[in-house]
């Protein structure tokens, strides 16, 4: 390969490709355009000036387009890190505010580097729909409000925009369709002087870029135990909206992306958020879909532009950006909250052929998400309500058989399954020790040890026998479960 071949092998795809390019760029643009309210939005939640979820927004993914892991996905200012630090703003102020999401980006790096990425291997995928479906649920939602005790011509607006979208693609994808739709109904609404809620009725715009700087609070150890615990939620909030979003579009765009890097790269993102004095955030689904689902954005300089634009926007063109009417943007939300949807997962033929722990896991992941507006506690019930459901399923796979010789002097328990907690309660009461004969074999050959609660309970077996005169032989146990049983056997209190 030449050095002019190997060089263009390593330039980014918006270089080498000007589609690619144009994609990114427009991507970029349409979600900048649709941060500017929901960052207003947020910081209302948080208690703060407009301003200052807009420049967390700005920092936020400027900084993760350059150590984030996974690519095109954007972050910025979110509801679910507002509402963990609105009470801490309220009770203590704004700088101790800041202090706690430069805090929580320092956790999120040491829990990036410490691995805590790799527990995303243990939400079943049933979470993962329960999540992406009350995703779309809480997008709608939000809308809501914006569709509420407003001006009539707000309806049929927001059905242009809608319709705007669905067939404006038909024509053609070379400009994405969110923008053809904000750019027309904000002509159409200034030109014909129709009276609508604005972006610019959401909050005052910036006139300039944030200035780094250090939180006003004192540097004492009473600050630091005041922030840690608002600190320490927001990082597992964030980390947890991240890296399940990171997810969703590994599997949109069928890549792979680095868990750990974007873990760390959140944190990062948010310790500069902080000292340009912005509220922190992470990763945002519903721009995330504009962006990758809608826009067909690939590459993280979309997620670049997207803070970019959102700064030029505010900055040169705030009086612009103010006449756009909220339901343009509405409009764009409740595509994506559509897109959003896994419609595929409530189909009749699906639930029919779903198991009804699947079935329940789901169900109570979108119940619980919808019910508290936060994506981690639904995740975090749901996970633990597939953990049991699963742990019922496999307690009732062990089985014991029992064959006695035709001699009456020995029998053979066989025992089939996985041994744990759940399954080894049970093992107990299925042997007979009153009328067994006096030498008693326990073959394993077909399961396998789990836990110190199977070991006990094996104890407890040889324990019951031996007060009967009875001796018991374990055999075919493999190699692991030999192992833990020979280092906890007689260590353990066994029940009688």
């Amino acid at each position: 390969m030449s050095p002019a071949a190997r060089l263009n092998g390593l330039r980014p795809d918006w270089i080498r490709d000007p589609k690619v390019w144009r994609t990114e760029v427009l991507g970029g643009l349409v979600v900048a355009l649709a941060l500017i309210p929901e960052a207003i939005s947020f910081s209302v939640i948080a208690g703060v000036d407009p301003a200052i979820g807009l420049f967390a927004s700005f920092t936020m993914a400027v900084t993760i387009a350059v150590v984030g892991g996974r690519r095109a996905m954007i972050s910025a200012a979110t509801g679910a890190v507002a509402l963990v630090i609105a009470p801490l703003n309220r009770e203590h102020g704004f700088g101790h505010l800041v202090a706690a999401v430069i805090l929580a980006g320092v956790f999120q790096v040491i829990l990036g580097a410490l691995g805590v990425a790799k527990l995303m291997r243990f939400v079943p995928r049933s979470v993962m729909v329960g999540f992406v479906n009350s995703l779309a649920i809480l997008i709608f939602m939000a809308q809501v409000p914006e569709m509420s005790g407003v001006p009539w011509p707000v309806y049929p607006l927001i059905a242009a925009g809608l319709a705007l979208m669905v067939f404006f693609p038909k024509a053609t994808t070379v400009v994405p369709a969110p923008l053809v739709s904000i750019t027309i109904l904000t002509v159409v609404t200034v030109a014909a002087g129709i009276a609508v809620p604005t972006v610019g009725d959401k909050g005052e715009l910036p006139s300039s870029l944030p200035v780094p700087g250090l939180p006003d609070v004192p540097f004492t150890m009473d600050t630091l135990t005041t922030i840690a615990p608002y600190a320490f939620a927001m990082a597992l909030v964030g980390l947890m909206e991240s890296l399940m979003t990171a997810k969703l579009v590994d599997d949109i765009t069928e890549t792979h992306s680095s868990k750990t890097r974007e873990s760390i790269g959140q944190g990062i993102a948010n310790i500069v958020t902080g000292f340009f004095g912005g509220m922190g955030g992470c990763a945002m689904i519903g721009q995330t879909m504009i962006n990758v689902k809608v826009s067909g954005a690939r590459t993280s300089l979309s997620t670049f532009l997207a803070g970019a634009f959102l700064m030029v926007l505010c900055i040169v063109f705030g009086p612009i950006v103010s006449d756009i009417p909220m339901a343009a943007l509405v409009a764009v939300m409740v595509m994506v909250s559509f897109a959003t949807f896994d419609w595929h997962s409530v189909a009749p033929k699906t639930l029919k052929r779903m198991p009804a722990g699947e079935i329940a896991v789901m169900v109570i992941t979108v119940a619980c998400v919808v019910a508290t507006h936060n994506l981690a506690i639904g995740v975090v019930v749901g996970s633990i309500t597939a953990m049991v459901v699963f742990a019922r399923r496999v307690a009732h796979l062990a089985e014991v058989t029992a064959v006695t010789d035709p001699d009456r002097t020995t029998v053979v328990y066989r025992v089939t399954g996985e041994l744990f907690f759940a399954s080894s309660n049970d093992l107990v009461g299925r042997f007979a020790y009153a009328t067994d004969p006096d030498r008693v074999v326990i073959d394993l050959s077909d399961a396998h040890i789990w836990d110190a609660s199977s070991v006990a309970a094996l104890d407890t077996v040889e324990t019951r026998y031996a007060q009967r005169g009875k001796t018991v032989e374990i055999t075919g146990l493999n190699e692991p479960s030999a192992h833990l049983h020979k280092r906890l056997s007689g260590e353990l209190s066994a029940g009688h």
